[in-house]
């Protein structure tokens, strides 16, 4: 058995929405709008509909390009973002810094597990980096052998730090962004939190993979991946010399992300704003990294290109809630999860909506496409709990990054499992015990994120 494309499972989730129209009890609460100005459902006031809305079949097909031109910012955003990130690895910076920086710490077995799994954190944190680090798999795997460690720590390393990376972001525009939109909140609020909160969950992946590495160290046939010979290193991958247009470039990212942070907090720019900036850096990347006015716009092109599949998900996955409230039951079922919730308090709800979000994330992998599948619900389930819409927020990327450690549907875990050749279930007896340490960890960051009222 394998599972369907994710594309696939998203249309017979519109299915399973429409007769859902036909069949729940139809109602919807009263809204209000709430300190920021922003409409939130009113606690208590869910009402039955007097008459039911029947939805005609061929409404599952009309709905995908209405929820495309819903999500046409966030659509377009991600586009951007994907053809500056092609620019920016064309131009070799990416590949030249993590190159320079593998090189620089691969004498010390501590400062390679703390600093390059920091590395890749903060990497898919900030930029949303997931894909880009495949080609970097046969030079870590390189990098541990030669200091008596193994392709399980390698994949530590980078695996573990772009999952915690998600899990705790602070801009990645792929989750944190889409999520904040999709419940009404401005882009890249309460990034003070999520920063706090990076150290810490860094230091738990660094923990579980340096204690592995010494176990290793010790007694290389502990080793995971010993008796595969696939997960041997081959001949180690040569990359870019750190050249000074590369440290322009990469200053110049930081400055524009810097920026983008400034503009959306204090100057109250929204995705058009935030977008062009990246259009911004992109251009001015190709013109620094002497690519040229053709060779800029085809990295540009095939880099939007590459999120032609995220951007057909958002479509598929906002479709559903346009179904759901077109069929006037979206409001039932947040009704219906709320029930259960309330009688825990809000705590215990915020830490159950995390636990709900990661089993999502096997069946819709995508992060992007799982905002727009449930943030239409968790955000006013939210509401009526008691929880902030911006602890709901934190919740999804939680339960969405660090499921992605362990669940099969991850095309990026996959990809870089079999680069490497690292059988997924060795993997797991490495990853499992680490997210059980993360899902911990995240319960407790949101039992504390609903004390002190993070919003």
């Amino acid at each position: 058995m394998r599972m369907p494309h994710t594309l696939a499972l998203l249309f017979a989730m519109m299915l399973l929405a429409l007769v859902m129209t036909w069949t729940l009890p139809q109602g919807e609460f009263e809204t209000a709008l709430n300190a920021q100005g922003r409409a939130v459902v009113v606690p208590g006031t869910f009402t039955l509909a007097a008459e039911r809305t029947w939805l005609p079949p061929w409404v599952v097909f009309t709905a995908v390009p209405r929820a495309l031109a819903d999500a046409q910012v966030i659509i377009f955003f991600l586009l951007i973002v994907g053809g500056t990130i092609a620019v920016l690895r064309a131009t070799g910076a990416m590949d030249a810094l993590l190159g320079a920086i593998l090189r620089r710490i691969g004498h010390s077995p501590g400062l390679l597990i703390g600093i390059g799994l920091a590395l890749f954190a903060l990497g898919s944190g900030t930029l949303g980096v997931s894909t880009e680090y495949i080609p970097f798999a046969a030079m870590l795997v390189g990098l541990c052998v030669a200091m008596r460690l193994d392709a399980m720590t390698a994949m530590g390393i980078m695996i573990g730090g772009y999952c915690i990376g998600y899990g705790v972001a602070t801009i990645n525009p792929y989750t944190v962004l889409v999520a904040q939109g999709v419940a009404d909140l401005p882009p890249a609020s309460g990034i003070g939190y999520r920063l706090a909160l990076f150290i810490p969950f860094v230091a738990i992946g660094v923990h579980h993979t340096w204690r592995y590495a010494q176990r290793v160290r010790r007694s290389p046939e502990a080793s995971l991946v010993a008796g595969v010979p696939e997960a041997q290193p081959g001949p180690p991958a040569e990359y870019p010399a750190l050249e000074s247009r590369h440290l322009a470039i990469l200053g110049l990212t930081g400055l524009a992300l810097a920026g983008m942070v400034y503009g959306i907090l204090v100057q109250g720019w929204y995705l058009v704003e935030a977008g062009a900036v990246w259009l911004g850096l992109g251009l001015a990347a190709g013109l620094i990294g002497r690519l040229g006015a053709d060779a800029t716009a085809r990295h540009f092109a095939s880099g939007a290109a590459a999120l032609a599949v995220v951007a057909l998900l958002v479509g598929f996955a906002r479709g559903i809630g346009v179904i759901l409230e077109d069929g006037r039951v979206l409001h039932t079922i947040v009704h219906g999860i709320s029930l259960p919730l309330q009688q825990l308090g809000p705590e215990l709800s915020a830490v159950g909506m995390m636990l709900v979000q990661a089993v999502i994330n096997l069946f819709v992998p995508s992060g992007s496409g799982q905002a727009f599948v449930t943030m239409p619900i968790m955000a006013p389930v939210g509401d009526i709990v008691g929880i902030s819409r911006q602890v709901a927020v934190l919740a999804f990327q939680f339960g969405d990054g660090f499921a992605n450690l362990v669940v099969p549907t991850n095309v990026v875990l996959m990809a870089i499992l079999g680069v490497v050749g690292v059988p997924y279930d060795r993997w797991m007896r490495f990853a499992w015990p680490l997210f059980l340490k993360l899902m911990a960890a995240g319960a407790l960051a949101l039992v504390l994120a609903v004390r002190i009222g993070y919003a």
